[in-house]
């Protein structure tokens, strides 16, 4: 029988704490590196990222932000947004004592059924197809948020046992900061207020992503996420207060996105730039190593229910304003973006008119 063992790879964790080198499944083509040394090929942003308080998106000034930078970055920073610095603090800190557990106790949650069929939820890595496939420098927690019903409640950690409770805050909190942002988008392009949030539905997804990035001794040859744009409607990040890593693309130009304490990232997916016809952006982005330093995010992906079909809004398509995008189900839509990061490629830009 042929060795599979490359299909189940050692947690990231673990290697981190007994390599010099990475091994050569992490390790990426020359043309994708990057940088070498220290020098990640990033620069700071020209302009810093807008920062939208949530409290006045009301206001004509703040929404011209808003609307500014989804048309330019498709991100922003958020303040006064609702979520305690206490509870951002605690759910990080949850966080991190999963991530230190003995192996042992990390994979009761594994997302491998049986230790071979791979599935979303639970803790461990990406799905590996092949021999050939770079592997991301992390490991992983993931979890079905929403719709409730649908929790399984199997793979929310025991330990620390405050996690599922500030799992439960957490992810209340973050939604209604979701539907602000989708009100205030519908809204600037004239659609109304609610539109978007019907059109992801009732029952539309939220998973909530927990990354832990080892400390990883060659940081010029890999990456911690490799570049991808979000395939959902929204994703809102909470990211590590001490140590940076993400970087955004604009114009073929890697740029280093700051961190705040206490603020929050928010950035749009593909389902969304269909929705508003390219108007509004899903900006491409990833995460690069660090060599001395680990480093934690907790990423909230909000979807579109399965079976709601994704096309640009009628209200905002006109003689001069065509369609740019084909419609697709939503379901069909993340099945073609997972072939599409495993592949390298923006399964978005398959659905250009």
């Amino acid at each position: 029988m042929a060795d599979e063992s490359w299909r189940v790879p050692t947690p990231v964790q673990e290697l981190a704490a007994g390599v010099v080198e990475p091994p050569t499944q992490f390790v990426l083509q020359e043309q994708d590196r990057p940088g070498s040394g220290t020098l990640l090929f990033a620069t700071d942003m020209p302009e810093p990222i807008p920062v939208v308080d949530l409290s006045r998106l009301a206001a004509a000034d703040e929404a011209s932000k808003l609307r500014s930078a989804l048309e330019t970055w498709g991100l922003f920073l958020v303040t006064k947004h609702g979520i305690e610095a206490s509870l951002m603090d605690d759910v990080m800190a949850a966080s991190r004592d999963f991530f230190y557990q003995p192996l042992e106790a990390k994979q009761e949650y594994s997302n491998l059924i049986g230790g071979k069929r791979f599935q979303m939820e639970g803790y461990g890595n990406d799905m590996v197809k092949s021999k050939d496939q770079i592997l991301d420098w992390q490991d992983r927690l993931q979890l079905r948020v929403e719709p409730q019903d649908e929790r399984n409640l199997a793979y929310w950690p025991k330990h620390p046992d405050s996690f599922r409770d500030l799992l439960e805050k957490y992810a209340s909190k973050s939604k209604i900061v979701r539907n602000k942002v989708l009100r205030a988008m519908g809204k600037t392009l004239e659609l109304g207020e609610d539109y978007f949030i019907s059109q992801i539905g009732d029952r539309a997804s939220a998973i909530a992503r927990f990354n832990y990035y080892p400390p990883c001794p060659r940081p010029d040859l890999v990456f911690g996420i490799k570049p991808h744009s979000d395939g959902g409607a929204v994703t809102i990040l909470l990211v590590d207060k001490d140590v940076g890593g993400l970087q955004v693309q604009k114009d073929g130009v890697w740029y280093t996105v700051p961190s705040m304490p206490h603020t929050l990232l928010v950035n749009l997916g593909d389902s969304m730039e269909i929705m508003n016809n390219g108007i509004f952006k899903s900006p491409v982005h990833r995460v690069v190593t660090n060599a001395e330093k680990e480093r934690l995010s907790l990423a909230m992906f909000y979807g579109v229910e399965g079976q709601r079909v994704l096309e640009p809004a009628l209200g905002l398509l006109g003689e001069e304003r065509p369609a740019r995008y084909r419609k697709i189900m939503a379901s069909d839509y993340i099945i073609g973006l997972r072939q599409g990061i495993a592949e390298g490629q923006r399964f978005i830009e398959t659905l250009k008119i």
